[in-house]
């Protein structure tokens, strides 16, 4: 089959789970036969051609968050709808939008849907508007429509009687591995950090942990893995909420090898956001057999289920006192927490080259090639 991707921001990178995602099954597919073409926005590319077998294609769009998806999935849904394709394949609802361009040529289009993308705060009137066309996109213009997260699943089926397929997100499968030379670098040591792993936006709900930590009495360190260049009020507000407390280190974007040396050795990680579809590092946390300490939606409980624990969502008093309690109670060294037992059922679950199988299984559905 001969795939293109639309949607994400740039493959490679870490910058989101979205690009995660459309990274780990674009190339996988690469690897199983297909021809893999993936359209990155111009504004985040490394000016690659290729990259693990799959071709990757550069397209214009400007660094304006009320734009920049607009434009580039436009000019991106325009080329495709002119070359020979067997699969468009669109990530997120706001490049959905543009999903009924590829159609019009006689293209099988499908979708994933990463969340609600309306809901973030960051958006407002006609970009909140624009979002929820493409959540509609996702279910009427779609010859199969596919959620990362499976609380979606009766959300579609409630609004649109629209029948959608889940299939989550993945892991890569790493081993626990020491700190090495990280706690020189960031004055960190083994299982006296509490860790947070996230791209620096709002929903993340960064702002909440670094409030409840500063009123927690504990030689703890709170490591802070993330950043984002292109909101940089919120990523300054954050460092100066922190500067007035020096257990508090904000370390920004980190490699896999640095993460995997960070799950490894710390003693919880917290995933306080307000919004999530299916989070990438909240898999890598517990594969990884950490002590997972989340806000109370329900995207992240489907996930984590009984194997960790919650708090309520923007309660940073909530926050607080979870957080002291398990550090009170060394709660990660009880008979209630088993490191193994959840690094090995989410290591089962949620397998990127199971991801990948369900994928092209979904392409070949649509088109007829049982």
């Amino acid at each position: 089959m001969r795939i293109a991707f639309i949607g994400h921001k740039a493959v490679p990178s870490r910058l989101g789970g979205v690009e995660i995602h459309v990274e780990e099954i674009s190339t996988r597919l690469s690897q199983k036969g297909h021809e893999v073409d993936v359209y990155n926005r111009k504004v985040y590319d490394k000016g690659l051609k290729k990259y693990k077998g799959i071709n990757l294609y550069s397209v214009f769009t400007v660094n304006k968050n009320s734009l920049e998806a607009l434009i580039y999935s436009f000019l991106a849904s325009i080329r495709v709808m002119f070359k020979n394709y067997d699969i468009v394949h669109y990530h997120a609802l706001g490049p959905s939008v543009m999903s009924f361009l590829p159609r019009l040529t006689g293209k099988k289009v499908i979708i994933t849907v990463h969340g609600l993308d309306w809901q973030r705060s960051k958006w407002k009137g006609l970009a909140t508007a624009y979002l929820k066309l493409g959540e509609y996109a996702s279910a009427r213009f779609a010859n199969h429509t596919i959620s990362v997260s499976k609380t979606l699943v009766p959300y579609y089926k409630g609004k649109y009687k629209k029948e959608i397929e889940y299939i989550p997100n993945g892991i890569s499968l790493n081993e626990n591995i020491p700190l090495n030379g990280l706690e020189k670098l960031y004055g960190i040591n083994k299982d006296k950090y509490i860790l947070f792993v996230a791209r620096l936006v709002p929903e993340k709900g960064c702002h909440y942990l670094i409030e409840a930590f500063k009123n927690i009495n504990t030689d703890m360190n709170l490591v802070i893995a993330g950043d984002n260049p292109y909101n940089l009020d919120y990523v300054n507000s954050l460092k100066e909420a922190s500067s007035s407390d020096e257990r508090i280190k904000m370390i920004g974007f980190q490699d896999m090898d640095s993460l995997s040396s960070l799950y490894s050795n710390t003693y919880a990680y917290v995933l306080p956001s307000d919004i999530e579809g299916l989070p990438i590092s909240l898999l890598e946390a517990m594969s990884f057999g950490c002590l997972c300490i989340v806000s109370d939606i329900d995207e992240n409980l489907a996930v984590l289920e009984n194997d960790g624990l919650c708090f309520k969502k923007g309660d940073i008093n909530s926050l607080r006192e979870v957080l002291e309690d398990v550090i009170i109670k060394d709660f990660k060294y009880t008979e209630n927490f088993n490191s193994y037992k959840l690094s090995e059922k989410v290591r089962f679950h949620y397998n990127w080259d199971e991801v990948t199988n369900k994928t092209e299984q979904s392409y070949r559905k649509v088109l007829g090639k049982h």
